[in-house]
């Protein structure tokens, strides 16, 4: 049920904006929300062309912006160059550490850093509405 509520949500969002619904579309959206990890926009289009989907990396591309726009995923820059794409469907919010070294993420929830996030929001009369945390080191394998 909730992958047929997704594609319904995500053809409303396409028709508003006046977009076809195809199936390359509609194949990114789906590899996105059912795949795992942080992955760039060419792994995406790799992995819909080993699965046999005919479609062209600036598909992949101009979908992933569709995407990201309604919250069907998040774009992580990492400083290193390059962007890394997760889902956001069914994920709960988490934070990253990341290695320098081999490029390793990890996700992780701390509700000590949520709670004083908050606490420092509050005490500076700020609102927030989203936030990003992401440290960056090394991993157990490279240090």
């Amino acid at each position: 049920m909730r992958n047929k509520q997704l594609l319904n949500q995500f053809r409303d969002i396409l028709r508003q904006k006046g977009l076809k619904i195809t199936p390359q579309r509609v194949a990114v959206l789906e590899e996105i929300t059912h795949g795992h990890g942080h992955r760039e926009c060419e792994d995406i289009y790799l992995a819909l062309k080993r699965n046999g989907k005919h479609i062209s990396r600036a598909t992949v591309y101009r979908t992933m912006d569709i995407l990201i726009n309604n919250d069907f995923a998040r774009k992580m820059e990492l400083g290193d160059g390059r962007v890394r794409y997760e889902s956001k469907v069914d994920s709960p919010h988490h934070d990253h550490l990341i290695c320098t070294s081999c490029g390793k993420i990890v996700e992780f929830v701390d509700q000590d850093i949520e709670e004083l996030q908050d606490n420092i929001a509050k005490r500076n009369n700020f609102i927030l509405s989203r936030h990003t945390h992401q440290l960056f080191g090394l991993c157990k394998k490279c240090h």
